[in-house]
């Protein structure tokens, strides 16, 4: 696993031998997670399809187009994810988010923690402009993690994302580097990560 920060929270990027950490997580909180993803097959959080899920997440942030960030707690098992995807460099220099929170970690702050500081990784290491962030119009909780993080609205979409087996509308927001780049500073080269 390589370490992106420990303060104040601790947070990794998995590799392959990690696979383990992300299935447990999955399995853990599977029912608490599906109202809220695309519907899984139960086969999903098998050790062999985890392994191939963090092995294409390693591969995506070696490549630079997605940093799947997980949350660890002090025993070292998974809490939270914070996913940015979709990175898109030249003029656009965005990505998306998507995160969650293990149902035994609601209401404590974390999911805002990790992704505040997420976000910090996104705008200071790898220098991106905008990062989009949706989510349903009944999902109170994640309304108020983006809004404490500084996300605002910005469009509402119909029938944008299948979660759970229907198509759901989402609510759109946004967030933008309150620290821009320099116009003399070229676009589209990867920042190096620490």
């Amino acid at each position: 696993m390589h370490n992106l920060r420990t303060e104040p929270v601790h947070l990794v990027v998995l590799d392959v031998q990690d696979a383990a950490i992300l299935q447990s997580y999955r399995k853990g909180n599977r029912s608490h997670l599906a109202p809220w993803e695309p519907s899984r097959d139960g086969g999903y959080a098998s050790p062999s399809n985890m392994q191939e899920v963090v092995r294409e997440r390693w591969r995506q942030y070696v490549d630079g187009t997605a940093v799947h960030l997980c949350a660890l707690d002090t025993d070292g098992s998974m809490v939270a994810e914070c996913n940015f995807t979709n990175i898109v460099r030249g003029p656009f220099q965005a990505c998306t988010l998507g995160f969650s929170v293990a149902r035994a970690s609601e209401g404590r702050g974390l999911m805002t923690t990790v992704v505040r500081t997420g976000v910090g990784i996104m705008f200071d290491d790898y220098g991106l402009h905008r990062i989009m962030a949706n989510h349903m119009p009944r999902n109170e909780r994640s309304r108020r993690v983006l809004e404490r993080c500084g996300f605002v609205r910005e469009g509402y979409a119909k029938a944008y994302l299948k979660i759970a087996g229907r198509w759901e509308d989402h609510i759109l927001t946004a967030l933008v580097n309150p620290r821009p780049r320099l116009d003399d500073e070229p676009c589209g080269q990867n920042v190096s990560k620490r």
